[in-house]
């Protein structure tokens, strides 16, 4: 397992902003979890559904740039597959990622969502391409 770079750590302005926080990080697993706020709602009081696929992209694209890291490469999403089974009002979503399929310049990796009662909220994929990092290529700008 590739040791996780420590500017990993370091969440995006976008991630830190939406109030999600990784707890297991590595090219086969990603956990995580965000508490819900009113600040994440739409008008109708429930989630709204860019926080999900936030959540999912950002899960995937982690483990899967962790997965390739080793090699010079990082990973981008080319596609996000997002659905919704249940609206979730307050408290603590737990993610957990894991890739279908690695290969050598795409990956597959599925999130499911699930609220305190483990019942899932939502459930997504994403295909993310691997990619060569160049100079200025990585985590917050830097190369790893």
């Amino acid at each position: 397992m590739t040791d996780v770079p420590s500017n990993l750590s370091d969440p995006s302005g976008f991630i830190a902003h939406i109030g999600l926080y990784f707890d297991t990080v590595s090219g086969v697993l990603v956990t995580g979890h965000l508490d819900v706020t009113p600040e994440h709602h739409t008008p109708w009081g429930v989630v709204h559904g860019g926080v999900y696929a936030s959540m999912i992209e950002s899960a995937a694209s982690l483990g899967a740039s962790i997965a390739v890291l080793e090699e010079g490469r990082y990973a981008v999403g080319v596609n996000n597959q997002t659905d919704f089974l249940r609206p979730h009002r307050l408290g603590r979503l737990d993610l957990r990622a894991t890739p279908v399929q690695q290969g050598r310049t795409l990956q597959l990796w599925v999130v499911d969502i699930t609220n305190a009662d483990d019942r899932t909220v939502a459930r997504g994929q994403v295909r993310l391409f691997n990619q060569a990092l160049a100079a200025g290529d990585g985590p917050n700008g830097r190369v790893p």
